[in-house]
């Protein structure tokens, strides 16, 4: 009998316990689900740092941008009237070209087994031990093919991303015993995430000094030029000529859906970027067309020493796509469902209707854009960034707090160095984004006040 209870008891035990952790697992779902309904509804607000490692804006003592969880979808305030979402035009995430990449099916898909990737090293026979054979060869061919830069005696460095590359070549380029940090400068409007980048880890090797333009130190220095430019989309040359300035050309938008290609850049430091040459920002790849060895060799282990190299498994994945891509131009019968072709019809379709929206309302100004000759595509047409410059006409001295209070989310001009009388806004997102955008701008009257 005592046995018979005991087994009793410890049955009852295990129905206490199993009941109770029914009621745990369902306490945990119901609270997880109102989490997830506030993080919707936009209560909770999960603010972050656009900046690297959430460094602020000196100017402002705030974040370079604050992307808070705002409202995904409309809701209504307390008086019942609806309340539109903020639409986020701050980040350069290039969705725009998640259509296209959908329409090419299988062809881009890379199987993968898991043997594979398990070595560090892909090709110990060259100066860049981590870079992939198939996308080293990808990536030539594909510049042979646009005609954008010169490929031939160049080591090509790949890196995570151009930020990666961008600090990988600020470390080769800045001697170790120099008596001061090297300045770094780029003229104005500049790239936000340059003076981020390099002050971000205060080092003692080099220092951001700002507008190229103001620069009068007679100090050997690095000039960034960035062409086509991020944010205006200007077409750049180096501010100064002198013996004592090392050159680095940023040239992420030197593909032909953003502006003619004219010529082949030959330059000493080239940086691209998978994101906006083809809309890969996931796969966070970038490569460096480097002349000087030694400066290449600095670079390779700057990254051994920050990464130990590059995902493989991204190069293999960019390496069937740009392959693709070329592909697409060796065959007659797909003509449009060619890459460049999708992005430049893209592209000249959403300034047009930037335009429109901007002379409709008659509170914003665009730049004038330089045209010319693309000797890739044959075309002759203007320059079409992935950024718009905007600037508030009138009384409107924040353009950025202006279009805040229109929910729409830009990135302000003191960023680059500029007048907050200007945003810069990204052009490549989302199609039903882009839309609305549109539309909130070309209603927005020209007499209203800030």
């Amino acid at each position: 009998m005592p046995s018979k209870v005991a087994g009793s008891r410890k049955i009852k035990d295990q129905a206490v316990l199993l009941a109770a952790g029914h009621w745990l697992m369902l306490s945990v779902a119901i609270n997880i689900g109102f989490l997830l309904k506030l993080i919707h509804d936009g209560d909770l607000r999960l603010e972050y740092w656009s900046g690297l490692n959430g460094i602020p804006d000196k100017e402002n003592g705030a974040p370079l941008s604050s992307l808070s969880s705002y409202p995904a979808e409309p809701k209504r305030a307390n008086d019942g009237q609806i309340q539109q979402k903020y639409i986020n035009m701050d980040h350069g995430d290039p969705t725009m070209y998640q259509s296209y990449w959908k329409q090419m099916g299988d062809r881009t898909t890379v199987v993968m087994s898991g043997w594979q990737s398990v070595s560090y090293f892909s090709d110990t026979k060259n100066l860049c031990w981590f870079l992939e054979p198939g996308f080293a060869n990808a990536v030539t061919r594909l510049h042979n093919l646009v005609g954008n830069a010169e490929t031939g005696n160049r080591h090509i460095v790949v890196g995570t991303g151009s930020t990666q590359l961008f600090q990988a070549v600020l470390y080769a380029l800045c001697p170790s015993d120099a008596p001061e940090p090297m300045s770094i400068v780029s003229a104005a409007p500049f790239y936000s995430s340059y003076p981020l980048i390099t002050e971000c880890l205060k080092s003692g090797l080099y220092k951001w000094k700002g507008d190229a333009d103001d620069f009068d130190k007679d100090d050997p220095y690095i000039e960034l030029v960035t062409s086509p430019n991020n944010p205006d989309g200007s077409i750049r040359e180096a501010v100064f000529n002198g013996s004592r300035r090392i050159l680095v050309h940023d040239l992420a938008y030197y593909w032909p859906q953003y502006t003619p290609i004219s010529s082949r850049a030959d330059h000493d430091i080239m940086l691209f970027t998978l994101s906006k040459s083809t809309g890969h920002a996931g796969m966070r790849l970038g490569w460096a067309l480097v002349k000087d060895e030694a400066i290449a060799k600095k670079m390779v282990k700057f990254i051994e020493i920050s990464s130990i190299g590059v995902s493989k498994d991204s190069q293999v994945r960019a390496a069937k796509i740009l392959d693709v891509i070329g592909d697409t131009y060796e065959e007659t019968s797909n003509e449009s469902k060619r890459f460049f072709d999708y992005g430049y019809q893209e592209m000249a379709k959403r300034w047009g209707q930037l335009r429109e929206a901007v002379d409709k309302s008659q509170s914003f100004s665009l730049p004038n854009l330089p045209v010319g000759k693309c000797n890739f595509s044959n075309r002759t047409f203007g320059t079409q960034p992935a950024f718009a410059w905007v600037k508030c006409e009138q009384a409107i001295d924040d353009c950025e707090s202006f279009l805040k209070k229109h929910k729409i989310l830009t990135r302000g001009g003191a960023h680059f160095g500029s007048s907050k009388k200007y945003v810069r806004a990204s052009l490549i997102g989302h199609e039903e984004d882009y839309n609305e955008f549109i539309r909130r701008l070309s209603l927005i009257n020209s007499v209203e006040s800030p």
